[in-house]
């Protein structure tokens, strides 16, 4: 496996252990991955955590991983082009899709964020273990594309 791949999902797993969320721990691990350290980033992902903020929206590591391709490859002008960001993040969900089947918080965890009966559902069911999954894998799978996007 790729060094960057493993040191992301590596990155990804400690900054989950120690309490930050997906789309925190994502966005921070692929970017320090990538030489890149920025908090401003990481407190910018935030409100993705939880499915949106606990609106059934998509999954934290997925928006997370979105941020990083973006800070990434995206666009440092108007006139730039925003085809291999596009590119890059149309192939990244395309991976994380196959995996798990959908990138939907609520579908991947089986419970509404949002409710007293979800959290709590998330909790006695240890869910936050399946984030984790989709936090690490996210990271692995946004610097697969990234890899590819800048070999070329």
């Amino acid at each position: 496996m790729n060094t960057l791949v493993q040191q992301a999902k590596s990155k990804a797993e400690q900054a989950f252990s120690s309490g930050f969320y997906c789309a925190e721990s994502t966005v921070s691990a692929v970017l320090e991955s990538n030489g890149i350290e920025s908090p401003l980033l990481v407190k910018s992902a935030t409100a993705f955590c939880s499915g949106m903020s606990r609106t059934c929206g998509t999954c934290g590591a997925v928006t997370g991983a979105v941020m990083a391709i973006s800070a990434l490859l995206g666009r440092d002008s108007q006139t730039d082009s925003v085809e291999v960001c596009y590119e890059t993040t149309q192939a990244f969900i395309l991976e994380f899709k196959k995996q798990f089947g959908t990138d939907n918080c609520q579908q991947l965890l089986g419970c509404d964020l949002a409710t007293t009966a979800g959290q709590e559902k998330f909790k006695t069911e240890s869910l936050g273990v399946k984030c984790q999954e989709y936090t690490v894998t996210a990271a692995a799978l946004a610097t697969k594309a990234i890899s590819k996007s800048l070999a070329r």
